[in-house]
């Protein structure tokens, strides 16, 4: 069975790989601390590789992983502090921002042999045009998934099928606001990065007309619900996707005629990391192609290492919603950084939408409680804001803001 991967072999190549590169104390006496989405690394499920084990086993370097749903989450996490991280894996937009508040270490490429197989396309980007503070992970787009079963073939291909009232109480729709908010703006015609007041006014409107059939915001509580038929549409990261649809093979997925995100995911190191080596040691292992084909053959996620794609499942490797082609990809657009302003204007526009979902008879006590968590939310981005007046520029990965 082709799941069923060669890890013993891939561990000794890697101890092999690892060897140059220095780690200043002693493996057995370091752990590191990872910070990244929930259900976004091979786990070992399967077959497949278990990506934080194997790290261990080829260096000694102990992983203690945890996981956030959202690029904000993280963001605030990180900005109130509390906290220390050796690694964080934020989309591209966030690293920007994350770049431009002094938040992020330089890398030593020096440690990181490896990143001469990432592709050159995902270098000298957008949001790190100095390649000094991130190292490509994944990337992917964002598209509708909907079930066979229940959904009108006729009734397919655009945004639209979200606002269906034919699906009432049977469509999910994003929990965080940048995602939400670019489908209603991509519906408008607008652009996702745009911070015309208007124009974000009228995609919180659209979000609103959107609310009566809405059954559920979600983000990670979308595999459930997707994969056991609770819910019939909802859209999501494509690579996500694939994964579903091992669950569920009734699943399909478009890409919207309208347009949709094209998004970098990248592996950074925060300020205040307390291992940076060993942190640099785990970048260096998640960029050999091996390593990389195998997890991201479990993901379903894009690889940024076109050598990874020989160590994966050929039907994964030759995917055309994991690797579309580039005529797909023109009709895709990437974020880029808000300014504070605009952040905490759709903040407050997307808190108008959800507790507009409440008075309309969703479930209020989950919204109110959610409308509390906001509004103290806004308020310290409003004190941050006026520390951080400028501009941020960023490039992507449809998560939040």
């Amino acid at each position: 069975m082709y799941k069923m991967k060669r890890i013993a072999v891939l561990v000794l190549a890697v101890v092999l790989a690892l060897g140059a590169v220095p780690i200043s104390a002693s493996a057995d006496e370091v752990t590191i601390n990872v910070y990244n989405w929930g259900q976004y690394i091979s786990d070992g499920t399967d077959g497949y590789i278990d990506v934080n084990a194997a790290f261990t086993e080829a260096t000694g370097i102990k992983v203690n992983y945890m996981t956030y749903d959202t690029n904000e989450s993280l963001y605030t996490k990180l900005k109130t502090g509390g906290s220390t991280y050796d690694i964080i894996i934020p989309s591209d937009y966030m690293v920007s921002r994350l770049i431009e508040e002094d938040m992020l270490e330089e890398i030593n490429f020096d440690n990181i042999p490896n990143y001469q197989y990432v592709d050159e396309a995902y270098k000298n980007t957008a949001y790190d045009p100095d390649n000094k503070y991130s190292v490509p992970y994944t990337w992917g787009t964002v598209g509708v998934i909907y079930n066979k079963n229940y959904v009108d073939e006729a009734d397919i291909g655009s945004w639209d099928l979200l606002w269906n009232e034919k699906y009432a109480d049977k469509i999910l729709m994003f929990d965080n606001p940048r995602d939400a908010f670019a489908i209603a703006e991509s519906m408008l015609g607008y652009s996702y990065n745009t911070e015309d007041t208007a124009e974000l006014e009228a995609a919180a409107e659209k979000l609103k007309e959107q609310k009566p059939v809405v059954q559920q915001y979600v983000m990670d509580q979308i595999f459930d619900k997707m994969i056991r038929g609770e819910a019939y549409v909802a859209p999501y990261y494509a690579g996500d996707y694939l994964w579903m649809l091992d669950e569920n093979p009734d699943l399909g997925f478009y890409f919207p005629e309208e347009g949709f995100n094209f998004f970098i995911d990248a592996i950074c190191i925060p300020k205040g990391c307390q291992n940076k080596e060993a942190a640099e040691a785990y970048i260096n292992f998640l960029c050999d192609p091996e390593v990389s084909g195998q997890n991201l053959d479990y993901l379903g996620y894009s690889t940024p290492i076109s050598e990874a794609r020989q160590y994966m499942d050929p039907t994964m490797a030759e995917s055309d919603i994991a690797y579309p082609s580039d005529e797909v990809l023109s009709n895709s657009e990437t974020f880029l950084a808000l300014s504070s302003e605009t952040t905490q204007l759709m903040d407050s526009l997307w808190l108008d939408v959800k507790t507009a979902a409440a008075d309309e008879g969703g479930n209020s006590g989950t919204l109110i409680m959610f409308a509390v968590v906001a509004v103290l939310i806004i308020i310290i981005g409003v004190l941050l804001a006026t520390k951080n007046s400028k501009k941020k520029r960023r490039a992507n990965r449809g998560k939040a803001n």
